[in-house]
């Protein structure tokens, strides 16, 4: 079923998860489209909402194709994609300082100030608009599982079934409410795909800080 938007993902994803409602539950949506899911789930479930902020590897010259993800402390590496195009280790720990460097600019400027969320001890539900190849995703659950979660969620309203087969292995819980094969991008999956800005993001974590405080 194709979805109208991401507000429309969301609320059927909520309903997927409502048995997490009213336990001490937190979504962390990853940006930027993940976001606007993500505020609608929280709502729903009366949960706070934060960030998780994954950013991909890109190959050398290529920088759509990834070769891996870096989440805050955490690496997820392809080593067979690494091999086959021959990356330098100077090359991956030049991108991967870029990329750190990028997270903490957006985690700062999406918080806008605030702290973020405590994970420990929480049921941790990584929320996004939808999974490709599944590698920031994984990035996400183990940064959320390094936090100390109790219970780690990975959500999405869209998912390829290969991905979701290394994504069970890294969550305890996984909810897609798409898996179509062939998959070939997230988007297709929705009526209107536009991207999200930082602006959006900025906005929906600060309405959701007002509400949940």
């Amino acid at each position: 079923m194709i979805f109208a938007d991401r507000v429309e993902a969301g609320e059927r994803l909520a309903k997927a998860l409502v048995h997490h409602a009213g336990t001490s539950s937190l979504v962390l949506a990853i940006p930027r489209g993940g976001v606007i899911v993500g505020e609608v789930v929280a709502r729903a479930l009366g949960a706070p909402l934060d960030v998780v902020v994954p950013r991909k590897i890109g190959a050398p010259g290529n920088p759509e194709l990834g070769i891996g993800a870096v989440a805050p402390g955490v690496r997820v590496l392809d080593p067979s994609a690494l091999a086959l195009l021959g990356v330098s280790e100077g090359y991956l720990e030049r991108e991967i300082a870029i990329q750190e460097a990028e997270i903490e600019r957006r985690q700062h400027a999406y918080r806008d100030g605030r702290a973020a969320q405590p994970v420990h001890g929480k049921v941790a539900i990584v929320v996004d608009d939808g999974v490709a190849t599944g590698s920031t995703a994984i990035a996400a659950l183990r940064w959320a599982r390094a936090q100390g979660a109790a219970h780690v969620v990975l959500a999405v309203p869209v998912a390829p079934p290969q991905s979701l087969a290394r994504l069970g292995a890294e969550a305890d819980e996984v909810v897609a409410l798409e898996t179509p094969e062939p998959f070939f991008a997230v988007g297709e999956w929705y009526r209107d795909f536009e991207q999200t800005t930082d602006d959006e993001v900025v906005a929906a974590l600060a309405r959701s800080a007002e509400s949940v405080g």
